[in-house]
């Protein structure tokens, strides 16, 4: 169960009859898809500490922690997504811990979790950027997208594949899951 946009959400009353429901509210393919992978992978995440870039309704974050992950910090920029994160998480019966923030080299993490946060130019270089030198500390990443640009594919190694919705939308989108592995020597 996650709580997401739709008429009976009361997500009306954060913005306005005139305002589009926020970002977090619906369920973009790169999160989906990293969900389920890792819930069709545990050992993915098993006994590992995972940062969730971008959790958005913590979708992924709560797929980690149901697959056996240590613990969760799921970072986002919006403050209604940190809110809605551990309601979400309480109502599938997992704990995590919802941080408002970017991107930030101090967060403790055995592997990086990231979906959908490369459909903006200068957002992708900046997190290009700071995932290779996380790879570089050691600290190895996923990335699930449904191939919008300016996804880095250069910078990646495809994984899996499977059809899920993007934001609710029918017919399913196939969308991928990657390892992040930088800049290849060469």
């Amino acid at each position: 169960m996650l709580y997401r946009a739709h008429p009976g959400s009361g997500l009306r009353r954060l913005i306005g009859d005139d305002g589009e429901p926020p970002y977090w509210a619906y369920h973009w393919a790169g999160g989906t898809v990293l969900a389920r992978h890792i819930l069709d992978h545990p050992e993915t995440v098993l006994g590992k500490r995972i940062v969730d870039l971008g959790s958005g309704s913590g979708v992924v974050a709560i797929a980690a922690m149901k697959s056996g992950a240590k613990a969760v910090m799921a970072v986002d920029i919006d403050p209604n997504a940190v809110a809605v994160i551990p309601l979400n998480a309480d109502a599938n019966s997992v704990r995590v811990t919802a941080i408002e923030g970017g991107l930030d080299a101090s967060m403790d993490a055995d592997l990086i979790l990231v979906g959908d946060l490369f459909y903006d130019e200068a957002l992708a270089e900046t997190v290009a950027a700071f995932l290779t030198d996380r790879l570089a500390a050691g600290v190895e990443s996923l990335v699930g997208d449904m191939g919008r640009r300016p996804l880095p594919l250069d910078l990646l190694e495809p994984l899996a594949e499977y059809d899920v919705p993007d934001f609710g939308q029918v017919p399913l989108l196939r969308a991928r899951v990657f390892r992040f592995v930088g800049a290849r020597a060469g």
